[in-house]
């Protein structure tokens, strides 16, 4: 477990009205942050199928996050995958603390990618 010294202020919660993803960085980590509900959520700034950056391509609607690239989306409130996403997204520990968003960053969380191999291309 991370001591808590690895515990980072992030933003105040009401940063994070309105929905949508915010960029941050912390400890030397960009991160995005969206809250949905009650339900607050800190991922890496890309997607998880070919890395592309979510800040960018990333679309909240309601409780889902579509990544506008290929169509992969998850639902932020539940974690699940929903439609094409064959990757789950990966989530910061965070904690609310007096109105305020904290994370651990004790570590930068990235996805494995897989390599796209175009000469197995068919048409």
């Amino acid at each position: 477990m991370a001591s808590e010294k690895n515990w980072q202020r992030l933003c105040a919660i009401d940063e994070l009205a309105g929905g949508g993803l915010k960029r941050f960085e912390v400890a030397g980590i960009v991160v995005l942050a969206t809250r949905v509900n009650d339900t607050t959520r800190v991922i890496p700034p890309f997607c998880p199928h070919m890395a592309e950056p979510l800040i960018e391509s990333g679309i909240c609607s309601g409780a889902t996050l579509t990544c506008s690239k290929h169509l992969w989306q998850w639902n932020l409130e539940s974690a699940e995958m929903q439609g094409a996403a064959e990757k789950p997204l990966i989530f910061y520990p965070s904690e609310e603390r007096d109105g305020e968003l904290w994370i651990d960053a004790s570590q930068e969380l990235s996805y494995q990618f897989d390599e796209e191999d175009d000469d197995d291309f068919e048409w």
